[in-house]
């Protein structure tokens, strides 16, 4: 399996297509790229972290960087952190969800952002060439930070529009997966008076059930909103960008519902135009329009979703896989964030949780995904844009087609070696006739 590479960074299988050489070179690249500067360096708590953050130290070292590293952090801390401390960019250690034989890392430039397909190209180019800056002099000590993750939580803390008394005593289930959220996502919590029951909270990186927060993987956290009465579960993923919902009932409500419920709240107090992937549910489009605002739609990738946040001043934006960006905190999706914006929404609403997704636009969405090479997909998307070219379908990333009872995308992963196809609509059968007439015709 050959090491995958794009704008949501580096990912590959441990000691294999991905070694500490291997980090190395692309953090010298990185820095090299950066001609220096001060960077800062977080990783996730898998236990092959703490070795590719030192290849990497040195790889930025080697290239004149100074590095700041503040261990495990959540990847939404070292976005923030950059642009509270001014820094020239950042390096996360992290495979985000896949499971622990994975491992990566993710680069952000001077604003905090992930990088764009240029640049990403750019730092791969000065990789392969081998053109790596390397000082001879005026090496500078590696700085540690213990605090990053509570200043960040401190900001989201100091960004609250609401009065949250409610939330005094609401209890609260947070899987924090034994990744990196485990540090300091109870304390914030906690900080806004919730009572916190918190699952697999030590920063182990031995994940308690498959990483990603999806429906199959959390019935404990499900099982322990019922047991314990809890106004909510909160599921992280193990470097804490992606945040999955269960309501007072115990049931998972879907990924989607995480944005959704932001942009509820956020269009609620400052209205402004949202920006959402190509593969994120309609409902967007619909709670937009109810305050008359604009939906930006993007290639799937937070780097995409940033920077037309930026170019469009949106208030709010994200990811239909649970990842949600409040430009105020930082351009990174941000759990911690997340749960701040939906419990806002909690305590001024005083509604039960079902009671406000039940509010929110109903669609079913069906997700498929399959291992595929890249030629592959190249030729099914070719076939699938020639078939329905009447629909005058969207080609920035893979191809998705909308039609009047709802809409297909299907991509090629930019993380993983699969097609993924995805259909919305009203019902069931629908969306599956949908992948399916999309699936006959890209003979996949």
């Amino acid at each position: 399996m050959a090491l995958m590479a794009g704008v949501s960074g580096v990912r590959g299988l441990v000691g294999e297509t991905l070694t500490p050489r291997v980090a190395l070179e692309f953090a010298q690249a990185f820095g090299t790229m950066l001609n220096g500067g001060r960077v800062i360096l977080g990783r996730d708590s898998r236990p092959s972290g703490a070795m590719y953050a030192a290849a990497a130290t040195a790889g930025l070292a080697a290239a004149g960087c100074e590095v700041t590293d503040v261990g495990i952090a959540m990847t939404p801390t070292i976005g923030h952190a950059i642009r509270e401390g001014g820094y020239a960019g950042g390096v996360v250690i992290t495979a985000s969800h896949n499971p622990s034989q994975w491992n990566g890392m993710k680069t952000l430039d001077e604003d905090g952002l992930a990088p764009d397909i240029e640049r990403a190209q750019r730092l791969a180019n000065i990789r392969a060439s081998g053109e790596l800056r390397n000082i001879k002099e005026g090496f500078r000590p590696t700085i540690y930070d213990t605090q990053a993750g509570e200043r960040h939580c401190d900001a989201v803390l100091k960004a609250i529009e609401v009065d949250v008394a409610p939330l005094r005593g609401m209890k609260v289930v947070l899987d924090s997966v034994n990744g990196a959220g485990c540090q300091d996502s109870p304390h914030f919590l906690s900080e806004l008076g919730c009572q916190v029951i918190h699952m697999n909270g030590e920063p182990t990186g031995d994940f308690a059930h498959p990483p990603e927060p999806l429906a199959e993987n959390l019935y404990d956290l499900c099982e322990m909103v019922r047991k314990t009465g809890a106004a909510c579960g909160f599921a992280q993923d193990p470097d804490a960008d992606r945040l999955a919902i269960v309501d007072e009932r115990g049931h998972f409500i879907g990924e989607e519902y995480s944005l959704a419920l932001c942009t509820k709240f956020v269009l609620m107090h400052r209205p402004g135009p949202v920006a959402a992937n190509l593969s994120t549910s309609r409902r967007i489009d619909d709670l937009a329009r109810a305050y008359k605002q604009p939906v930006i739609r993007t290639p799937v990738g937070e780097a995409h979703v940033a920077r037309a946040m930026r170019t469009a001043k949106a208030v709010i934006g994200g990811e239909g896989n649970g990842g949600v960006i409040d430009p105020r905190i930082s351009w990174v999706r941000d759990s911690v964030a997340t749960m701040s914006l939906v419990l806002q929404l909690l305590a001024q609403t005083r509604k039960p949780l079902s009671a406000l997704v039940a509010e929110i636009p109903n669609y079913v969405m069906i997700k498929r995904k399959a291992e595929c090479d890249g030629p592959r997909i190249q030729k099914a998307v070719a076939a699938v844009t020639s078939e329905f070219s009447a629909q005058k379908p969207n080609t920035s990333d893979g191809i998705r087609i909308d039609f009047p009872d709802g809409w297909v995308h299907l991509r090629a992963s930019n993380t993983e070696p699969i097609f993924r196809i995805i259909a919305e609509a009203a019902d069931e059968p629908t969306a599956e006739r949908l992948i399916g007439d999309v699936r006959k015709v890209a003979g996949l």
